[in-house]
Parts: C-alpha cells; sequence; structure tokens
C-alpha cells in the first residue's frame, strides 16, 4: 500500500501507525482529535495537547467525519 492523501492535512500512510489516518508529518492519528472533540475538549486544549497541529487539522477531521456519515467513500488502493 502507498500513503493515501484524503484531504489536505490527512493521510493513510503504512509506515505510520500502522496506516490509520494521522495528520500529514505527523504522528498524531485523526480518531484522537475526533475523540477529544467527543469528549468535550475546545480546539484550543486539541492544539496545546498535540502542538503540532492547528486549526486546519481539526476542521479537516470534522470534515472527514462529516463526509463519512455523509456516505462519501474514500477507496484505498493497494500497490
Amino acid at each position: 500500500m502507498r500513503t493515501v492523501q484524503i484531504n489536505r492535512y490527512i493521510v493513510a500512510d503504512p509506515d505510520i501507525c500502522h496506516g490509520k489516518l494521522t495528520f500529514k508529518g505527523t504522528r498524531v492519528m485523526v480518531w484522537q482529535v475526533l475523540e477529544m472533540l467527543e469528549d468535550g475538549k475546545s480546539s484550543g486544549e486539541i492544539v496545546k495537547a498535540f502542538p503540532s497541529l492547528r486549526m486546519e487539522h481539526i476542521k479537516a477531521a470534522l470534515s472527514y467525519a462529516a463526509d463519512i456519515t455523509k456516505g462519501k467513500n474514500y477507496v484505498l488502493v493497494a500497490n
């Protein structure tokens, strides 16, 4: 499998975190940010916990989650 770019900020790279969705250039997984939001954490708290992230990363995670719930499919192609 090769690295797949989901959007400008989110990638799936088989060499990073076992291919789980992460924010490009980090080892922070998208599910971690989504869970923090679910737990009521503010964007500021998330950025403080993960200094490599910015508001754009959080918005990208929410956009991805919205796309999935709307039925948008992301296909990961193996090499």
